[in-house]
């Protein structure tokens, strides 16, 4: 569940990078959120 909405949030990012109604800051959040969100699932393991 949090790796699809991990992949989700990238795929919104780079959308966000190559649009050129980009908001700033709020793409790179979203990578960080995502970053944060993949990492909670590998650290956390299946269970």
């Amino acid at each position: 569940m949090l790796r699809t909405l991990a992949i989700v949030l990238v795929v919104l990012w780079l959308f966000g990078l190559v649009s050129p109604l980009a908001i700033g800051n709020l793409v790179h959040a979203l990578l960080v959120l995502a970053i944060i969100l993949l990492l909670v699932d590998v650290i956390g393991g299946r269970r």
